[in-house]
């Protein structure tokens, strides 16, 4: 549920109507003896156009007019402003009589209190005219409550799509996690199937070293980032698994740089796909073949590269279900939408992977 806060709101709107209400004494200074007037003649106006704005705000606008019944919301906002006009006739006959009779000479105003003059024949002010003018205006608080309305309907719209977007976001986040561990599992028993007949011992090793394995995957990659030591960690422990089913022909080799004494966060099991793809394409049974390894930290930007022979899988091979460079590319869209820049190719027979990410530093 998406809560927002109603005071700034409020106050924001307190503001606007009291500078309004104020705008004529603000901009005329040397009258005297006006504020009370200015009260009168603006603050009934003002009270008019409130109830205009606040009807339509509250009520008009999401009943009516976002609903497309435009007929209906006319009618209703006429008629509410011909009530208005009736009201201001009215009050303009009254003050303009109260005005023309204080500033006659007093000989006159004897006069006029022995042989009173109707007023329509004090040459009033052309009342078409201030029809017209307060006929605009009393529509001016109409369109401005649609659209400030409509900028709180499309900014509460957007709040919730972003709310959406962010809960399906950590949703597929961990549905890709889930999809990363069985892989993962299953690439590790391969590998450890293969030595129980060559290589009890070395096999009981990987059993065990699989078992730290799984403890950091069940529980540390629960959090949306781990601390990079840990991960690098993980993942020199993943390559010694790795190590155990190869002969002499391979040669593998990895540097991990220190990161010294900052600390740094980054989504968990960002490599292994990458890792996982190198064993896959870069090791030949027959032929002498490399891995390697680097991951460098400059300022907040992690470098990982990959570099091993290129020995492409035929498409008889099942050795790999390809689900893992899939995976990476998504959730790095995800998590470092424009913050990553992923390459591979290939070079002189050798397959080369270049990832670089911007990482945060744990304060």
């Amino acid at each position: 549920m998406i809560k927002y806060n109603k005071i700034p709101k409020i106050a924001i709107h307190l503001f606007i109507w009291s500078i309004l209400l104020l705008f004529p004494f603000l901009i005329s200074p040397r009258q005297e003896n006006d504020f009370s007037k200015l009260i009168s003649y603006n603050g009934i106006y003002l009270l008019q156009c409130a109830i205009i704005f606040y009807l339509n705000y509250f009520i008009f606008s999401n009943q009516y007019f976002f609903q497309k019944k435009y007929v209906f919301f006319l009618l209703v906002n006429s008629c509410i402003i011909l009530i208005f006009l009736c009201i201001n006739w009215q009050l303009r006959n009254l003050f303009m009589k109260v005005d023309l009779h204080a500033f006659q000479p007093p000989n006159m105003q004897n006069n006029l209190n022995r042989n009173p003059m109707p007023f329509n024949k004090m040459h009033p002010p052309l009342d078409d005219f201030f029809i017209f003018k307060d006929l605009f205006s009393f529509f001016v608080p109409v369109i401005f409550s649609i659209a400030v309305r409509a900028t709180e309907n499309w900014i509460k719209t957007e709040a919730e799509k972003k709310e959406i977007e962010n809960r399906n976001l950590e949703s597929e986040l961990q549905h890709l996690r889930y999809q990363l561990q069985p892989h993962f599992f299953f690439n590790s028993l391969n590998n450890i199937y293969s030595l129980i007949e060559t290589s009890p011992a070395n096999a009981q090793q990987a059993v065990h070293n699989l078992g730290k394995l799984m403890r950091y995957l069940l529980y540390d990659t629960r959090q949306e980032k781990v601390e990079l030591s840990q991960e690098i960690s993980f993942l020199e422990k993943y390559i010694q698994i790795m190590e155990l089913r190869h002969t002499d022909k391979t040669l593998i080799n990895y540097i991990f740089h220190e990161t010294g004494n900052v600390s740094y966060s980054i989504a968990p099991l960002l490599f292994i796909p990458l890792i996982e793809n190198a064993y896959k394409h870069g090791i030949s049974a027959t032929r002498k073949s490399f891995i390697s390894f680097e991951i460098k930290i400059n300022g907040n930007q992690l470098h990982f590269t990959s570099e091993n022979s290129n020995f492409p899988k035929n498409v008889t091979d099942k050795s790999g279900s390809g689900i893992g460079l899939v995976n990476l590319k998504k959730r790095l869209d995800l998590i470092y939408k424009n913050k990553y820049e992923l390459l591979y190719e290939v070079r002189k027979n050798v397959f080369y992977v270049s990832l670089k990410i911007e990482i945060n530093r744990n304060e």
